[in-house]
């Protein structure tokens, strides 16, 4: 949901840092909006596999039986939610990069990157997993509003703190999103400025790259970021969605061996598809 900000900033770091919040949360409501119909498909094949033959049968069976806009469940939760989530991602990201550095203008490696981009998702989930649990429950509804047990985000929001209080209504997966959330933020970094290396010509630096090279190797971070988390994505749906809270402080590698006893390996890649094409 985020990934899209370090390109923005890197882009505009001439700007104030109010610009560049600005920058970053209206290009983040943009990526949500494009890309949330893909999103839809990807967490329904996620967590109800057996509805759907795959990703064309999926946004088929949505669009004749609830019509187009469903395609769009779910979204108000991000598009709410990106300018706080972006803010605290690229805080904590600066700030575990300037722990990192020892003299000023030093080039991190990019295991440093990568430990600076794991701890900032880490503590980016917080307020992600929240965006996120509000997401997966409205886009897991079928059928009108008429029908639907949850009338919105809000809504949502409310009966699952009623019922099971915050932490196990509101921060349902949590652990689950830190889970993901750790390798692919890891990944995206370390794969963002690996890829700004790899442009950048010899005596040069990667900040003086055009936006065009920024916004492909953006595209290679994005990659990378469901390379090296896309199981525990699966995992947390799924986690999510249940209507009861998971058990025990383990649930994430309990959820694991579920899906892979039940369903098999592949079970853990479903709706890869729609979020390669979406990135």
């Amino acid at each position: 949901m985020t990934e899209v900000i370090d390109v923005v900033t890197t882009i505009k770091s001439s700007k104030s840092g109010w610009e560049d919040f600005v920058a970053g949360s209206f290009a983040g409501m943009a990526q949500v909006a494009v890309g949330q119909p893909l999103d839809t498909i990807k967490v329904r094949l996620q967590i109800e596999a057996t509805k759907f033959k795959g990703p064309m049968d999926c946004f088929l069976q949505t669009v004749k039986k609830e019509g187009p806009f469903a395609l769009y469940k779910g979204m108000a939760s991000p598009l709410i939610g990106i300018g706080a989530v972006n803010a605290l991602l690229f805080a904590a990201y600066s700030r575990l990069k300037e722990i990192q550095t020892v003299s000023p203008g030093e080039q991190l490696t990019l295991h440093q990157i990568a430990i600076a981009g794991g701890g900032a998702g880490a503590i980016n989930s917080v307020l992600s997993s929240p965006v996120e649990l509000l997401k997966v429950k409205m886009q897991a509804q079928y059928g009108s509003k008429k029908v639907a047990k949850y009338k919105g985000p809000i809504d949502c929001a409310q009966q699952l703190i009623k019922e099971f209080g915050i932490r196990n209504g509101l921060y349902r997966g949590f652990w689950a999103t830190v889970a993901r959330e750790i390798p692919a933020y890891a990944g995206f970094y370390s794969g963002f400025e690996f890829a700004k290396r790899k442009f950048t010509p010899v005596g040069s630096s990667p900040d003086s790259l055009p936006p065009s090279i920024l916004m492909l190797s953006g595209s290679f971070a994005g990659i990378c970021y469901w390379a090296c988390c896309y199981p525990l994505d699966v995992i947390k749906s799924k986690v999510q969605n249940q209507h009861n809270p998971p058990k025990g402080i383990f649930y994430v590698i309990t959820t694991f061996r579920s899906i892979y006893n039940s369903e098999g390996a592949m079970a853990l890649l479903r709706g890869i598809t729609p979020t390669v094409i979406r990135r």
